[in-house]
């Protein structure tokens, strides 16, 4: 995780993102001068600023993700500032936002996998999961079928079955296992080749029953656009951490509107719940299990997924989040300091460490 606070008068805004250290280096250097001294009502002027100052450093990657943890806590800034809980500051269109549970990782042995599925759908009421496949590029279509069926007779016939193959697979393995494993009754097919293939997966999309999703690599409204008109997906995913923030998601909600799809959350669940709330055409988001442990450890007021929604914090103003600093700095591994990013009617507090 990297933390970006930013401060105006009294207020200050937190976003994040899951990447490398060096994140906080273009926060720091490229991101920062062109922050200090804006109002902090106008966060799309200051996203298309972040956008046009890391044009040469590429933005899909490393500045992406740093303009996307930026523009969440501009957003939670403004939010703060205002005294409106983020979902109301983007104006409401559901009370709550389906989940569904996410790990199921490869590395689990057969028992951890079953335990994690039955906490999220017998213990939490959560009645949908995802695990992953593609062991070994796909090598190793035996373990797959095995992992996919067990998942199935844990979770009982009533849960809907994910699975996210991450890219390993062909468009012909990925139609073979979806017909050999029929009878596990998958509802969601991630990734099953990788998402620059916008032809394999139109090509999977058509010959398999499952809905056939992609896009938490896409960085731009353009990705998004080329990957809708390509008929590559069934419902699109996008991921405000990785985007360009809150500002990027709902563009990403627009694209998939136009096709007439729905968009879904991908990873960092707490983040993306206003946000999420605040979008028509929203399916679900991602309760991804390392995002949700880190989350719940460096902030206090984290969501609780039970029943299988979430509903974001109408109580507090912004997403809700508060840092646990005592928690943060046990984690810490580096920091800048780049002192308040915008300008308000009232003194600026002094500058403080973001991590």
């Amino acid at each position: 995780m990297v933390l970006v606070q930013v401060h105006s008068g009294s207020a200050t805004g937190t976003g994040w993102t899951y990447g490398p250290a060096a994140c906080a280096e273009v926060v720091r250097d490229q991101l920062t001068p062109e922050l200090v001294g804006r109002d902090p009502m106008a966060v799309p002027a200051a996203w298309a600023a972040m956008v046009r100052a890391v044009r040469n450093s590429t933005r899909a990657g490393v500045a992406g993700y740093a303009v996307s943890a930026v523009d969440v806590a501009l957003w939670d800034l403004k939010a703060r500032l205002l005294g409106l809980p983020m979902v109301a500051l983007f104006g409401a269109a559901h009370e709550q936002v389906p989940v569904y549970g996410s790990g199921g990782f490869t590395t689990y042995d057969d028992d951890r996998t079953v335990e994690q599925l039955t906490g999220w759908v017998h213990e939490q009421g959560i009645p949908r999961v995802k695990i992953k496949v593609g062991e070994s590029d796909g090598t190793c279509p035996e373990r797959d079928r095995h992992r996919i069926e067990l998942a199935r007779r844990s979770i009982g016939p009533a849960a809907e079955l994910f699975i996210d193959a991450n890219g390993a697979w062909s468009v012909k393995q990925a139609v073979r296992m979806l017909r050999d494993v029929a009878d596990a009754d998958v509802h969601w097919l991630e990734e099953p080749v990788s998402s620059d293939d916008l032809a394999g997966l139109a090509r999977v999309r058509a010959r398999v029953d499952a809905d056939v999703t992609a896009g938490e690599y896409g960085t731009d409204v353009q990705y998004f656009t080329r990957m809708c008109a390509a008929g590559a997906v069934d419902c699109l995913q996008a991921d405000a951490t990785r985007a360009g923030g809150y500002t990027a998601w709902f563009r990403a909600a627009a694209v998939a509107a136009g096709h007439g799809l729905e968009l879904s959350a991908h990873c960092a669940p707490n983040l993306h719940a206003p946000a999420a709330a605040a979008t028509p055409n929203v399916r679900h988001l991602e309760w991804f299990h390392d995002h949700v442990r880190i989350e719940s450890m460096l902030f206090d007021g984290a969501l609780d997924p039970a029943g299988g929604t979430v509903s974001p914090r109408l109580d507090r103003p912004g997403h809700g989040l508060e840092c646990r600093p005592e928690v943060v700095g046990t984690y810490e591994v580096a920091a800048t300091t780049s002192g308040p990013a915008t300008s308000s009617p009232s003194p600026p507090s002094p500058p403080s460490k973001d991590r």
